[in-house]
Order: C-alpha cells, then sequence, then structure tokens
C-alpha cells in the first residue's frame, strides 16, 4: 500500500523530469491522485506510462502556452497548445467558472489538448464556487457506433457535480460506454476476462477478452446492443464528440490522436489535438444559494428513501460509491497492482529517481 503524499511527490517528479514546469506538474498530480483516492484507478498511476510513452515519443507539449483563442462574455474556446490534457482542462475550467461569477454561466471548449484524467475532477472543481459543474471530453477512437464495427468515437466521459446543503454533493462521472478503456487495462493486467457486451472483435462478434483492441476489435456503446439500448450510449457519446470537438476545432470521431503510443496517429486530421467541454452555473443564477442547497438535500434524501431490491443494503446516490472509496482507501492506502508498481519502477529507473515496489 502507498500514501498519498508518496504517490503525489512521485508524479510531480516524473512530469518535472519530462520537463513540465512545478505549477503543471502539480495540477497532474492532482487529477491523478483523485482519481486513486476515488477508487477509479484505470485512471491512475496505470496511466503514468502512457503519458511518459507519449512524451518520448514527442506527443505531448511539456511547456505549452494554453491560451484563449476566441471568447465571448460567457464563452471561450481554449487552445492547450498540445500539453498534458491535465493542465489545458483545469486551466479551461477555470476560465468557465471566472466568467460564470461574473454572468452566472461560463462554457469553455478546448482544443489541441491530451487524455485529461477523470472527468469528475473538473466537475467537483466548481463545488467549492457554489456552482454546478459539468465536464465532458472526446478520446481517442476505440468505440464502434451501433450496428458497426469500425472504431469512430472514444469512451467520451460525462461528469456532473452539483452541490447541496447537509448531504454530500450530487457528482455523477460515466464514461458513455460500459466499461472505461483504462479497466480494460487492469482486467489485462489482472489476467481476467470481462463481461460479454463490453467488447467485440474486428468481425463485431462479442468477446470477453479485455485486450481485444489490440487485436482489430472495438468497445461497444453504453447498452452493449441495440436491443439494451446502445443507441442511446452511441447519442451521447455522440453529443459528446461535437461539443468537445465540432465546438473547438479539435479532431472529432476517428480523428482523435490516440492516447497510448502503441497506436499510430492517423495522417488526416480535420482539426488539433483532443477537446474538451466545460461547464459552470452558478447556483444563485436560478435560486439563492441556500433555498438551492434545501431543495438538493430534499432530492437527495428522498431517493435515498427509495426501497432497494432484495439483497442490496441501500438505494445509492452518484458520487456516493466514490466517496465511500475514498474514506476507505483514506485508512487503508492506495493499491498499485505489482504490474504496473512494476512499470513505475522502471519510469523511474529511466528518469533518475525513486520509487519503491511495494
Amino acid at each position: 500500500m502507498y500514501t498519498e503524499k508518496y504517490l503525489f511527490n512521485f508524479t510531480c517528479k516524473v512530469f518535472m523530469k519530462m520537463g513540465c514546469p512545478e505549477t503543471d506538474a502539480v495540477m497532474i498530480a492532482k487529477v491523478f491522485m483523485a482519481a486513486e483516492m476515488r477508487g477509479l484507478s484505470s485512471h491512475g498511476m496505470i496511466r503514468i506510462k502512457d503519458y511518459y510513452q507519449l512524451w518520448k515519443s514527442g506527443r505531448i507539449n511539456v511547456k505549452p502556452n494554453v491560451a484563449v483563442v476566441h471568447e465571448t462574455p460567457c464563452t471561450a474556446v481554449v487552445d492547450g497548445d498540445g500539453s498534458v490534457g491535465m493542465v489545458a482542462a483545469t486551466r479551461s475550467m477555470e476560465i468557465a467558472m471566472q466568467k460564470a461569477a461574473k454572468l452566472g454561466t461560463g462554457w469553455v471548449s478546448t482544443r489541441n489538448s491530451n487524455h485529461y484524467g477523470i472527468a469528475g475532477y473538473y466537475a467537483m472543481m466548481a463545488l467549492q464556487k457554489d456552482m454546478i459543474g459539468i465536464s465532458m471530453t472526446n478520446a481517442n477512437p476505440l468505440v464502434a457506433p451501433t450496428f458497426s464495427v469500425s472504431p469512430m468515437l472514444g469512451t467520451n466521459p460525462i461528469a456532473v457535480a452539483i452541490p447541496a446543503g447537509k448531504h454530500e454533493p450530487f457528482v455523477a462521472d460515466f464514461a458513455t460506454t460500459p466499461i472505461a478503456r483504462g479497466k480494460l487495462a487492469v482486467a489485462e493486467k489482472k489476467g481476467e476476462k470481462v463481461p460479454y457486451g463490453y467488447v467485440q472483435d474486428r468481425e463485431g462478434v462479442p468477446s470477453d477478452n479485455p485486450a481485444i483492441l489490440k487485436e482489430g476489435g472495438s468497445m461497444l456503446t453504453l447498452g452493449g446492443d441495440y436491443e439494451h439500448g446502445s443507441h442511446k450510449g452511441y447519442c451521447l457519446s455522440a453529443v459528446v464528440d461535437i461539443l468537445s470537438a465540432v465546438c473547438s476545432g479539435a479532431n472529432f470521431g476517428p480523428f482523435v490522436p490516440p492516447s497510448v503510443a502503441y497506436l499510430p496517429v492517423r495522417k488526416e486530421k480535420v482539426g488539433e489535438g483532443t477537446g474538451h467541454f466545460f461547464g459552470a452555473m452558478r447556483i444563485d443564477a436560478f435560486q439563492k444559494a441556500d433555498v438551492f442547497k434545501a431543495k438538493m438535500d430534499e432530492w437527495i434524501q428522498t431517493f435515498r428513501n427509495a426501497h432497494p431490491v432484495h439483497g442490496i443494503e441501500k438505494v445509492l446516490i452518484p458520487g456516493d460509491l466514490e466517496r465511500e472509496k475514498e474514506q476507505k482507501i483514506r485508512k487503508e492506502g492506495i493499491s498499485v497492482l505489482p504490474a504496473i508498481a512494476n512499470d513505475l519502477e522502471q519510469i523511474a529507473l529511466d528518469l533518475g529517481i525513486d520509487f519503491s515496489v511495494q
């Protein structure tokens, strides 16, 4: 087990050795730790190898000039200048909140970025300002639209964070696929199979192999197949892609550059880098803040009172599971799979820093 502080400091050192300014390295490490602490290890330390390999292949800019390239009083387009995604995303969400503070609402679409970690981190930034936060991103094409075998979309997550009063905030953070790509990687590291309905082979035959993407297979949209609503998952994923990329001028759909170095970047492109979308809304733009929070408390309590099915202790509110995991991890520490720890040790050796395999 590792402490949050140990892994945070190690992550900062890795990115600073790669050439990132300390302020950017801290931004990046905060998002990695948020993933690990909330039990979302698919977006935690396992991803450091991806970024390290992208850096070695010259596909990320560690000294970017993240800048607003177009704006109105309540909207902006941000160019990430090829940065590590967490840097462009954090600054973009800050701009959205600044605009919301002045006008009640702020919206930012970001281009020329890279994978940004967990979507929920940026949505939750708004909670400290009594705002509703929204975050989404497109991603490298691994997902086939309904009735297709062609990887055209990313896992394209959506996150929404809404403050409450006496209750903890509502935090929905979900991919528009049945499983995140990183969780496939975790399953592969563990030598486990995945349920049918998550992935298919190159011919469209359902598969339980988490490594099927390396064999020309693809992920499926939320629902798995048409009979179970995959067309609705396809719609959600498409909306994320359009807001993140068409609005900003990033690459959309099959043109999004891969966030792993083992996949080649296609020569044809329709924009710049990966795209994100952020929103911030002051709750007092709708009702007085205390009134809004009281109504959210009422909403949350109403759903907590729902009768659970047999064998289930309680009905969860979005965000509950991650908070429960965080409480446990704070007590017990962060577990890193041996295969991932070995990857981190090798990266540390390459960069001339220390990492202890436990």
